[in-house]
């Protein structure tokens, strides 16, 4: 039994994930936006707040994108330097997430697809889940095969709004952010069929980042049709124009069209 165990743990020095997989996730996100832009449903008329969270967002995939190349480069003193400013950015995306699903929700703008408490619940978790994989994988810095696997996981778990522009939102409800949630599943599942094919076996970090991403899919639903949700969602609307709508009812789509950020 023991050499069995022996057999699946990764090797202490495992081969990283393939090089082109954080530049495909960057220019997925790139795309979802830009399609939303080009389509004409997102504005640079946006209050600051909006762009704040744009930029802060952005930024992060910036940052993503740079760390991956620093380390398959070898340049790990300035990975490491620039991981510094990766940790003080999670605040940041914290912080700005948790104003903008506030501000969306109190405006009672939140897109027709999704129902305003769900979105209420899901949006913020997602950030913290998020930063809670990156701190897993920088406490496993020197798991090189695990670090980079769970950073590429965490990643996935930030894809959710560029494959939301990228899909036909509208026509899987009641079912849309389960289907965003479900293609996030996308880059983890193909880093575990590149593992399968190098060495002949899955690396656990894959599973974990999967298990997390269905585990605050189904958490997020839970909270949501929960006495808890209910009170959430009566605090963060109340005395707003958005304590009118209903927070478990789709909204009507918009007539001009919906235009998101606002």
């Amino acid at each position: 039994m023991a050499s069995v165990a022996q057999d699946l743990r990764p090797e202490p020095i495992a081969v990283l994930p393939p090089g082109w997989m954080p530049i495909a996730m960057a220019a997925t996100i790139v795309a979802g936006f830009s399609v939303q832009f080009l389509a004409g449903r997102s504005t640079f008329q946006a209050a600051l707040p909006v762009h704040l969270h744009a930029l802060t967002f952005m930024g992060w995939v910036a940052i993503f994108t740079a760390q991956a190349t620093l380390g398959l480069r070898g340049k790990i003193d300035q990975h490491r330097k620039l991981g510094r400013l990766a940790l003080c950015w999670l605040v940041l995306m914290i912080v700005m997430g948790f104003v903008i699903t506030l501000r969306m929700v109190r405006a009672g703008n939140v897109p027709f697809f999704f129902r305003p408490q769900h979105f209420l619940v899901f949006d913020p978790l997602n950030v913290l889940v998020f930063t809670a994989v990156v701190l897993v994988a920088v406490s496993m810095r020197k798991r090189s095969d695990w670090h980079s696997r769970l950073q590429l996981g965490a990643m996935a778990l930030l894809m959710g709004p560029a494959f939301g522009r990228l899909l036909p939102m509208p026509l899987l409800a009641p079912y849309a952010y389960e289907a965003a949630g479900a293609a996030c599943a996308l880059f983890p599942l193909i880093g575990l069929g590149v593992d399968l094919k190098r060495s002949g076996r899955v690396h656990p970090a894959w599973l974990v980042s999967l298990a997390v991403l269905a585990a605050m899919i189904f958490l997020g639903n839970v909270i949501t049709y929960s006495p808890l949700g209910d009170s959430l969602y009566r605090m963060a609307t109340a005395g707003s124009s958005g304590a009118a709508v209903p927070g478990l009812e789709f909204g009507t789509p918009p007539s001009g069209g919906l235009i998101t950020g606002r």
